[in-house]
C-alpha cells in the first residue's frame, strides 16, 4: 500500500476538513493538500522526468509545502530522501550523490512552481517498496541510508496507536522537531485519522512559541529531543503560561535524564511519552506510556522512569551477548529488535548492512537490559562503554548522577586512556551560573555510586558540542582530550 493512500481517502471522506495549519492559521484542507500533492507528483513524474522508485531529496525547513512536497513524492510512486536543512553543503552532497537522488526540493517557491499542473493519479506502491530512505546523523563516522518501506511507515503508524497514544479527527500534529527527522513519522498517525498538523511560523522550535500553539490549538500531540523538552519546561516555568492544549508530549531521540523528566511533569503535567528507536527500526522499539509516566504509586517507579519502557507491540527485543545468546533478565548486553518496522538494509552499504543485519535480528549497538516485567533500560552505546580496571562504567549511570547538584545544567561522560586503569571517566560540565567545587561533585557521586565510577577529572566547558539533532557528540569531547 502507498502511504499516500491515508491522503487520498482522508480527502475523499471530508475534503473540507483542515489539513494543516501555519502557526494559528488555516493553510489547506485536506481536498486543497490532496490536491496540491497530486500536482507536484505530476510535475516531477512529468516535467521532471523521473520513474517509480526514484529518489528526490528535501533540503528545506519546516513549513506546510515540506508536507506537500513530503505527500506529493510518495503520491507519484517516489522514494523520499529527507536531508536536514542544518547540515553543511558537504554533508548535503555527500547524502544527495549516495542515495542517487534525482531532484533535490530546496525550499517552498520549489514546491509551488512543481504544483502549477494538471493532478494525476495517485501511483501503486509496493508494500517493501522504498518509500523513504533515512541517513543516520553520521556522528561516528559517514552516514548510512536507512532504507524504510512504505510497509515499514505503517508498521511504525500501528504502533503509535497501539503503545503510545490515541488520535481523534480533532487532534492536532504540531511540528516543532525536524521533518527532516522524528517529527516526519508523525505525520502519519494524524494523516490516517483525517486530523490536522501545525507547522510554526518559524519553521523550528522556539519554546515561546510552542507555549502560545499550545494555547491556540486543543488536543495538540509533538514529538521533541530531550534538549527541546528541558526549553520547553524552562519556559513554562518562566512564564507560568499553561499548556492548556497539549495532549501528549513524545520525547526521543536521546536519553532523558531523570531531573530533566521530573522538571517537565512538574511544569507540562503527565502528558509525557517516552519512544526508543533509531532511525533502523524508528521510533518502534519501546514505548514508556503516560499511564507509566503517571503510576506514581508503583513501588518501582522510579526505575520504570529511568527505563525506556516496554517493547512495542509490532517488535519482539532481546538481548544478546557478543556472541548471539540471548541473555536472561537483568544482565547487560547488546539490543537486538525484529519485526516489520526493522529496515531492509543500508543504500549501498553491503557491508554495513551485514554488520547490523544478522539471522533477521536488527544489532542496534546500544547496551541495554531488561527486566522481570519487560521494562528495557539503556545503560549506553556500546561504543561509550567505559572499561576501568576491568569494570564496565556506563556513562549514562554517572550523568545522572551530577545532574543531581542543582549548579548541573548539563553534564557529559567519557573515558580517556589511563596507563594503570585501562580507561579513567572524565566530566564535561555546562554549569549553571558559577561551577560547583569537585569536592562537592565527588561528594555527590560517592553517595550514589560506587567508588570507581567516579570521574577523575571534572572540565567545564560553556557548551557541549551537538549535532543538527542535539545529540552530544561524544567523539568530539574524547578528541579534545586526546590532545
Amino acid at each position: 500500500m502507498n502511504v499516500a493512500t491515508w491522503l487520498e481517502r482522508a480527502a475523499r471522506a471530508d475534503p473540507g476538513a483542515v489539513a494543516v495549519y501555519r502557526g494559528r492559521d488555516a493553510w489547506a484542507t485536506y481536498g486543497e493538500l490532496a490536491t496540491r500533492a497530486a500536482r507536484l507528483a505530476a510535475g516531477l513524474r512529468g516535467a521532471g522526468g523521473l520513474a517509480p522508485g526514484d529518489r528526490v531529496g528535501i533540503a528545506m525547513k519546516n513549513s506546510p509545502e515540506y508536507l506537500v512536497a513530503l505527500y506529493g513524492i510518495w503520491w507519484a510512486g517516489l522514494a523520499a530522501v529527507p536531508i536536514n536543512a542544518k547540515l553543511h553543503p558537504r554533508e548535503v552532497e555527500f547524502i544527495v550523490a549516495d542515495s542517487g537522488a534525482r531532484r533535490v526540493i530546496h525550499d517552498p517557491p520549489e514546491v509551488a512552481a512543481l504544483s502549477a499542473g494538471t493532478p494525476m493519479e495517485l501511483a501503486p506502491a509496493d508494500p517493501s517498496a522504498l518509500a523513504w530512505l533515512f541517513y543516520t546523523s553520521g556522528t561516528t563516522g559517514r552516514p548510512k541510508g536507512a532504507m524504510l518501506s512504505h510497509r515499514n511507515l505503517a508498521q511504525i503508524t500501528y504502533g503509535y496507536f497501539l503503545d503510545v497514544d490515541a488520535v481523534s479527527t480533532r487532534g492536532r500534529l504540531l511540528h516543532a522537531a525536524p521533518l527532516s527527522h522524528g517529527s516526519w513519522l508523525y505525520t502519519f498517525t494524524h494523516l490516517a485519522k483525517g486530523a490536522a498538523q501545525v507547522v510554526p511560523e518559524s519553521g523550528g522550535f522556539e519554546a515561546a512559541e510552542v507555549l502560545d500553539l499550545l494555547q491556540a490549538h486543543e488536543s495538540v500531540s509533538l514529538f521533541a529531543a530531550p534538549t527541546m523538552v528541558k526549553r520547553l519546561a524552562d519556559a513554562a516555568h518562566a512564564s507560568q503560561a499553561p499548556a492548556t492544549g497539549l495532549q501528549t508530549l513524545v520525547y526521543g531521540g536521546g536519553p532523558m535524564y531523570l531531573a530533566d523528566l521530573e522538571r517537565a511533569t512538574a511544569a507540562l503535567g503527565h502528558r509525557l511519552a517516552q519512544i526508543y528507536g533509531q532511525g533502523e527500526s524508528p521510533m518502534t522499539i519501546t514505548a514508556l506510556s503516560k499511564a507509566h509516566h503517571a503510576d506514581v504509586s508503583h513501588p518501582r517507579h522510579a526505575e520504570r522512569l529511568a527505563s525506556v519502557g516496554l517493547p512495542h507491540s509490532v517488535v519482539r527485543v532481546t538481548i544478546r551477548d557478543a556472541g548471539g545468546s540471548e541473555l536472561p533478565a537483568g544482565e547487560v548486553g547488546e539490543v537486538c529488535v525484529q519485526g516489520d518496522v526493522v529496515m531492509a538494509g543500508y543504500w549501498n552499504n553491503p557491508a554495513a548492512t551485514a554488520a547490523a543485519l544478522k539471522d533477521g535480528w536488527l544489532w542496534t549497538g546500544d547496551l541495554g537490559a531488561l527486566d522481570a516485567d519487560g521494562f528495557l533500560t539503556l545503560k549506553d552505546r556500546s561504543k561509550d562503554l567505559i572499561v576501568s580496571g576491568g569494570s564496565n562504567i556506563y556513562p549514562r549511570e554517572v550523568e545522572e548522577v551530577l545532574l543531581r547538584h542543582p549548579a548541573v545544567a548539563e553534564a557529559s561522560v567519557v573515558g580517556r586512556p589511563d596507563p594503570e586503569w585501562g580507561e579513567a571517566v572524565v566530566a564535561f560540565i555546562v554549569a549553571r551560573g558559577a561551577p560547583p567545587p569537585a569536592s562537592e561533585l565527588d561528594s555527590l557521586c560517592l553517595d550514589h555510586i560506587a567508588r570507581f565510577k567516579r570521574p577523575k577529572e571534572y572540565r567545564f566547558v560553556e557548551q557541549l558540542p551537538k549535532n543538527n539533532y542535539g545529540k552530544v557528540v561524544k567523539a568530539e569531547l574524547r578528541a579534545t582530550i586526546a590532545k
